[in-house]
C-alpha cells in the first residue's frame, strides 16, 4: 500500500507505540490519586505537556490535555464567547469560510443563540486577506478564530499578522493548528496567539488526543463539566496513555521538523509538476506555494474525485477527496466552494498528502497510475464527452 491521506491521520510510530505500552498494563494508575502508582502516571503526564509545550514555544502551565480538536476547538470558541459576553464585552465573531467543521459547526450553534459570526472570504488562493479581517472588526468583536492551515488544501493563514491585528484591537486570537504543529515551525509568541488546538492523530501519535494551548490569563467558561481535571475544562480521568503518546509524538516531531520539511516538500513538488504535465487539464487547488509541504489538492476536470479514489485504491494507493470529517456528506467540499470552484468542479478533485515515510519510488508511481485513470474515467463521462467546452468555460483564475 502507497499511503497518502496523512491528513486524515497517520499511523502510530514504532517508537510512540513503545513508549505508551506500559501505561496499558504495568503504569495505569490514575493520575488523580495520591499513591505511588498515581504519581508515577502523573510524572509521565507532566513530561508529556512539557514535550506539547516545547513544540509550539508554550509554558507547560498553558496546556490542557483533550480528546482531540474537535474538543479543543469546541472549548475555545464556547468558553470565550460565553465567557466574554457574560462580561459585557460584546457576542462578535470573526472566522474564516473554510474553517474546520469543528469551527464551522459551533460557530453555527452559537449564532442560534444570538451571538454574530462573521465568515471572511478566502478567493482563489485559499487564504484570507488582511483588509477584510480589518474591516470586520467591530466594537463588540470578541474573537477572531482562523485556522493555521486547511485540511483540504493545505493553505496556510496569515496568522502572525492575524494574531497581531487581534492584540492591537484586543480581541482573543485562536488558531486550529491540527494540520500544521509537527509539520511547519510553530511559535505562539510569534503568532500572538491567546489559544491553539493540536490532535495527536495527524503527527504520528495515538487518536482520541489533544492537547489546547491557553496563554496564561486567558479566561474560558467551562463547557464541559466532572471532577476538575485539566483546569476545569476538560474534565474528567486523564488518558495517560494517549497523553504520553502525543508527547512522545511531539517530541520526534520537534527533532526532525527541519529535515521532514525538506523531504516532503520536495516530494511534493514532484508530485505536483509529474501530474501536472501529464494530464491535460488538471489544475491544483489554492495557492500554488503557501501550502502545507505534503498537501497536493488536484482538480480534474470532466470526472468525480470518489471514482478516482476507487480506482487508486485499486491500486494500492490512499487517497481522498477532502476532509475525512466531511466524507460522509454528499455535498460538495464547503472549501473548494470557498475557493470559487462549481459543484461539477469540486466534485472532480483529489486530495494527496505526504508524509515523511513516503518515498521518491512511491511518487513516481502515482505519477504513473494517475493519468491512465484519469483517461479511463473521462471516456466514461457522459458530461466530458458531450461538450468539452463547458469545462473550459468553467476555469477559474485559481487554476495553476
Amino acid at each position: 500500500m502507497i499511503y497518502m491521506d496523512h491528513s486524515a491521520t497517520t499511523p502510530v510510530r514504532e517508537e510512540v507505540f513503545e513508549i505508551m505500552k506500559p501505561y496499558f498494563t504495568r503504569s495505569f494508575g490514575n493520575a488523580s490519586t495520591f499513591y505511588s502508582l498515581g504519581r508515577e502516571a502523573k510524572e509521565a503526564m507532566e513530561n508529556a505537556r512539557e514535550n506539547v509545550a516545547s513544540i509550539i514555544g508554550a509554558n507547560k502551565d498553558e496546556i490542557i490535555f483533550t480528546s482531540g480538536g474537535t474538543e479543543s476547538d469546541n472549548i475555545t470558541i464556547q468558553g470565550i464567547a460565553y465567557k466574554l459576553n457574560e462580561m459585557g464585552k460584546g457576542n462578535h465573531i470573526i472566522t474564516s469560510s473554510i474553517e474546520h467543521p469543528a469551527v464551522m459547526e459551533t460557530c453555527a450553534v452559537l449564532e442560534k443563540k444570538g451571538f454574530e459570526v462573521t465568515y471572511l472570504p478566502v478567493y482563489e488562493e485559499g487564504i484570507v486577506k488582511i483588509e477584510d479581517l480589518k474591516n470586520a472588526i467591530k466594537e463588540e468583536t470578541i474573537l477572531i478564530t482562523i485556522m493555521h492551515a486547511n485540511n483540504e488544501i493545505g493553505t496556510l493563514q496569515p496568522v502572525n499578522e492575524i494574531g497581531k491585528i487581534a492584540k492591537e484591537n484586543k480581541i482573543k486570537f485562536h488558531t486550529d493548528a491540527v494540520q500544521s504543529v509537527g509539520k511547519i515551525p510553530v511559535d505562539v509568541n510569534e503568532m500572538n496567539v491567546d489559544l491553539l488546538s493540536i490532535s495527536s492523530h495527524k503527527i504520528y501519535g495515538p487518536k482520541g488526543i489533544g492537547a489546547l494551548y491557553i496563554k496564561k490569563g486567558t479566561r474560558l467558561q467551562p463547557i464541559l463539566f466532572g471532577g476538575g481535571q485539566e483546569k476545569d475544562l476538560s474534565p474528567g480521568t486523564e488518558n495517560i496513555v494517549g497523553i504520553v503518546g502525543l508527547g512522545e509524538a511531539c517530541r520526534l516531531a520537534k527533532e526532525e521538523l527541519e529535515k521532514n520539511i525538506s523531504y516532503v516538500t520536495n516530494l511534493r513538488d514532484k508530485l505536483i509538476d509529474g501530474v501536472l504535465n501529464s494530464v491535460e487539464k488538471s489544475y491544483i487547488n489554492g495557492d500554488k506555494n503557501k501550502r502545507l509541504p505534503g498537501n497536493v489538492n488536484f482538480r480534474f476536470t470532466g470526472i468525480e474525485g470518489e471514482s478516482i479514489v476507487l480506482m487508486l485504491d485499486a491500486k494500492g494507493i490512499t487517497s481522498s477527496t477532502g476532509s475525512a470529517c466531511s466524507s460522509t456528506k454528499l455535498t460538495a467540499s464547503h472549501v473548494l466552494k470557498a475557493i470559487g470552484l462549481e459543484n461539477v468542479d469540486s466534485h472532480g478533485s483529489l486530495r494527496l498528502t505526504i508524509g515523511p515515510e513516503n518515498t521518491e519510488e512511491e511518487v513516481k508511481t502515482v505519477i504513473k497510475e494517475i493519468p491512465p485513470i484519469i483517461e479511463k474515467l473521462r471516456s466514461l463521462s457522459s458530461i466530458w464527452n458531450k461538450d468539452e467546452s463547458i469545462w473550459e468555460n468553467n476555469t477559474k483564475s485559481c487554476d495553476i
